[in-house]
């Protein structure tokens, strides 16, 4: 029965894997389609925002994720304040997960399945959205919040 349960466990690390490492590649395949920072003013691709013209907790990620791959750390921060931690929380993981499975043991799994730490984790993001919002309503008018969405 271990056997099978390590299986099972391997399969899972394995699309944790593959997840992190999607999570990384995206921004730095849409840097190299367009590598002479245009990237910085077209129009967001998030659904939400298409739709209300407001960012979503997560806009501006990928951008801060770009910065980061061309080594401004300063102006990622500037365009989501978790782009960073996104980054460096992936590559944690990929290192983790490939050497749980070429070890065969669990590391910091009591801190990477922390029901606690993703509690707190939410709870911040929700923070810093609502005061991204706040900045956001107060430095655009209406007509520039309806110009971001698709209803222009």
């Amino acid at each position: 029965m271990k056997s099978i349960n390590y299986t099972i466990n391997t399969r899972r690390k394995l699309v944790g894997i593959i997840g992190a490492a999607a999570v990384l590649l995206f921004p730095f395949f849409v840097m190299q389609l367009n590598p002479v920072n245009a990237w910085l003013h077209k129009q967001s691709l998030c659904p939400f925002k298409l739709l209300t013209g407001f960012p979503c907790p997560g806009c501006g990620i990928t951008k801060s994720m770009i910065c980061i791959y061309k080594g401004d750390w300063i102006d990622s921060f500037q365009y989501h304040i978790f782009g960073p931690f996104v980054f460096l929380s992936c590559i944690l993981i990929i290192g983790l997960l490939i050497a749980e499975i070429s070890t065969k043991k669990e590391f910091l799994k009591n801190i990477i399945y922390n029901q606690k730490l993703a509690v707190i984790m939410g709870i911040l993001l929700i923070i810093y959205h609502i005061i991204r919002l706040v900045y956001f309503v107060s430095e655009n008018s209406f007509e520039d919040i309806l110009r971001e969405s698709m209803w222009r």
